[in-house]
């Protein structure tokens, strides 16, 4: 963050309600540990980002996991609304298209969301990683229903086909929403488009087939 950014990101916190204050805090720390992950990740260095106090922090949240959790709330349930958002509509391949905008929509400008959600510095045995599994599980169901829907329209009948499907579109969500964070200048427009076209490439008929044609 450059010494320009650090100054300014504060600027007019004071007198501000608590809400938007709460909401700045929040931006702060969210971009902290969605970049560094909640064992590096820094009160005092989301107090800067903030334009705040550190004791403010502990004020407004009570403690670090307070702030993280109050962070991978927002993240998840904001995910959780969009991607739920796209599973009305014909079950079929445009489901897929249909999701993965919903994803990335809700993720433009804060990519670091998804991130807190799979954080994997978090403590195997914390209440923090039990409620990201909870949203990470939320987030598998729909995907898994979405799935089953879709094949129920085609001839694929083997449970183990099913969910070998079910797998390979977990990680094209997660392969997907990677290749953003290396191309963070996309847009969700761009992206949704992109993902559209490799989608329609994908799953068109061969028509070098005489049988297809």
């Amino acid at each position: 963050m450059s010494k320009q950014d650090k100054t300014t990101r504060g600027v007019g916190t004071k007198g501000m309600p608590r809400r938007d204050r709460e909401q700045l805090i929040l931006d702060a720390a969210a971009e902290e540990f969605g970049t560094k992950g909640y064992v590096r990740g820094s009160t005092a260095d989301i107090a800067t980002r903030a334009g705040i106090t550190k004791p403010m922090i502990y004020e407004y949240f009570g403690s670090k996991d307070g702030l993280y959790l109050a962070c991978l709330d927002r993240a998840g349930s904001r995910l959780a609304a969009a991607i739920q958002s796209a599973q009305d509509g014909s079950p079929d391949i445009a489901r897929a298209a249909r999701t993965m905008e919903a994803v990335f929509r809700a993720l433009e400008s804060r990519l670091h969301d998804w991130e807190l959600v799979y954080d994997t510095t978090v403590a195997a045995n914390s209440d923090l990683h039990a409620r990201a599994t909870e949203y990470r599980r939320a987030f598998n169901r729909m995907g898994a229903v979405g799935v089953a829907e879709v094949l129920s329209a085609s001839p694929v009948t083997e449970p183990l086909d099913a969910d070998l499907v079910t797998h390979l579109w977990y990680g094209t969500v997660s392969s997907a929403v990677g290749w953003w964070r290396h191309h963070p200048e996309q847009t969700a427009d761009e992206m949704t488009a992109r993902f559209q076209r490799v989608l329609a490439a994908l799953f068109a008929p061969d028509r070098s087939d005489p049988e297809r044609s």
